[in-house]
């Protein structure tokens, strides 16, 4: 049985999930087409963070650009660039039992490409959610939907997941960020 989670909750996922080495991140969105018509083209990233919270280089940036890092630690599934139909929209899959010891922390992001062009923002963006599931039978462990409006952000931090000891945690973020993907990138320590 899968479990609701608000911003800030955090959750045992390892220790609760004995076993739980493989997921899917699952993040899906929809948009309000009546504002501006145009197309939006969403992209999850995922940014493996050391000690200091911070990326040391683009081999720790996971995107439509580089789908892998640390020889399948992290993978990106693909770019989705229309958001159309139901379920998940992009997919990041993590193999806890390849992540480096290095890296303490994974932060899931979405942006929406072209936004200031486009003038669009995240609200614009309804029904956004990401999900974390067990890839060894597919059960759904937990849901965060963001739920909140943004107003005129054009990127936000959905989760991290992060070490506790031997074990991984999710912690629900929703954190939004106007200046798009170059204002996460920053943020996570690249240039």
């Amino acid at each position: 049985m899968s479990i609701d989670l608000s911003k800030g909750q955090r959750i045992d996922l390892t220790k609760t999930n004995p076993g739980l080495t493989k997921i899917i991140v699952g993040l899906g969105w929809d948009t309000n087409r009546y504002n501006g018509g145009g197309d939006f083209d969403l992209d999850a990233s995922a940014f493996l963070l050391h000690e200091d919270g911070k990326a040391k280089s683009a081999a720790d940036f996971v995107f439509y650009n580089n789908l892998k890092a640390y020889d399948g630690a992290v993978v990106h599934t693909g770019d989705n660039r229309t958001g159309e139909g139901d379920g998940d929209d992009e997919q990041i899959l993590i193999d806890f039992a390849k992540v480096p010891a290095a890296i303490s922390r994974i932060g899931i992001t979405v942006t929406i490409h072209d936004a200031q062009q486009r003038s669009q923002n995240f609200g614009q963006v309804s029904h956004a959610f990401v999900r974390v599931v067990n890839e060894a039978n597919q059960n759904e462990i937990l849901r965060y939907d963001l739920g909140e409006d943004f107003s005129i952000e054009t990127a936000v931090v959905f989760c991290e997941f992060y070490r506790h000891g031997s074990d991984w945690k999710f912690q629900a973020v929703g954190s939004g960020f106007s200046g798009g993907l170059a204002a996460l990138v920053t943020n996570y320590g690249l240039s």
